[in-house]
């Protein structure tokens, strides 16, 4: 299930954009439509907004990445990484087990 758009940060957009000028090449980390966590590898070589779907970057094999559901660009944080966080210590929140 597809989760709907959501709208991200300036700082966000601006940091991909310095990305694309610069670009670097690396490892993006982010959230398939399922909340499971993905990687490509490669450059980021545009931004383009579908509308009714949101803004994607555009990777240089033509793979499209929401980016709202990027966790980290080559990196640095990107707007997902709260989630992520939250995402990777929801365990310990666990109760349960041989307490």
């Amino acid at each position: 299930m597809e989760t709907s758009y959501t709208p991200v940060q300036y700082v966000y957009r601006e940091e991909i954009q310095e990305e694309i000028g610069k670009q670097t090449e690396g490892k993006v980390f982010y959230f398939l439509s399922d909340n499971t966590v993905d990687s490509l590898t490669g450059k980021v070589v545009r931004l383009e907004e579908i509308p009714g779907k949101g803004i994607f970057v555009i990777m240089d094999g033509g793979q499209q990445i929401r980016i709202d559901r990027i966790i980290t660009l080559f990196g640095k944080p990107g707007a997902a990484f709260d989630e992520y966080d939250a995402y990777a210590n929801a365990c310990m929140n666990c109760t349960g087990g041989d307490e």
